[in-house]
């Protein structure tokens, strides 16, 4: 029998008995909470929509228009079909849930709008050093092919070079013209070879 076998056998011995085995192996069965659960992301969603819904000029024509009619019904209208009597305290409860529900709706939504802007300014933070860095590194490169440029023999530094060459040469040639030393021009050309 083998060590897995025996441990199978124990345990389900220990669960005949009435004890279980608790086992570390496996994570443990999640427990009931009396809270209930909800996802935070939906939620804030849709506290977003209400808070944009909120901020809008409709809403406040919508709502201008209830309160109105909610005033001149309970006005005009007779007594016993009025259901808001003069001070109007049930408009007022009204407004007041609806105001003491919108500012933290509101509240939340700004929140998450600052959560998603701090996550974007950092996003925008990481790409600008690596803008700089990349720029920096460039001009580095750049700097440094420049003085290799430098050292190097452009084709027009070696054509400006052998037109000074050449223009020495005429001027020694003006000096000691290949007639007076007596030897012809060939033959100067070969000794200066050696």
């Amino acid at each position: 029998m083998s060590e897995r076998d025996r441990d199978r056998e124990r345990e389900r011995e220990r669960a005949e008995a009435g004890r279980p085995r608790i086992r570390l192996d496996l994570p443990r069965p999640p427990r009931r909470k009396l809270v209930p659960e909800y996802d935070p992301e939906a939620f804030g969603r849709l506290s977003e929509k209400i808070a944009r819904f909120l901020g809008t000029g409709r809403f406040i024509v919508w709502m201008t228009v209830v309160i109105i009619l909610w005033v001149v019904w309970n006005v005009s209208m007779p007594a016993s079909l009025r259901f808001d009597e003069y001070p109007f305290i049930f408009l007022t409860l009204a407004l007041s849930l609806q105001a003491s529900y919108a500012a933290p709706l509101i509240l939340l939504a700004q929140n998450r709008q600052d959560d998603r802007d701090r996550v974007n300014l950092e996003q925008d933070r990481k790409q600008n050093e690596r803008s700089m860095s990349d720029t920096e590194y460039l001009t580095r490169e750049i700097a440094a092919l420049r003085m290799g440029l430098g050292e190097v023999a452009t084709r027009d530094w070696i054509r400006s070079e052998l037109q000074d060459m050449v223009k020495d040469m005429d001027e020694r040639f003006d000096v000691f013209p290949p007639e007076q030393t007596g030897r012809p021009a060939l033959a100067r050309d070969e000794g200066d070879r050696r």
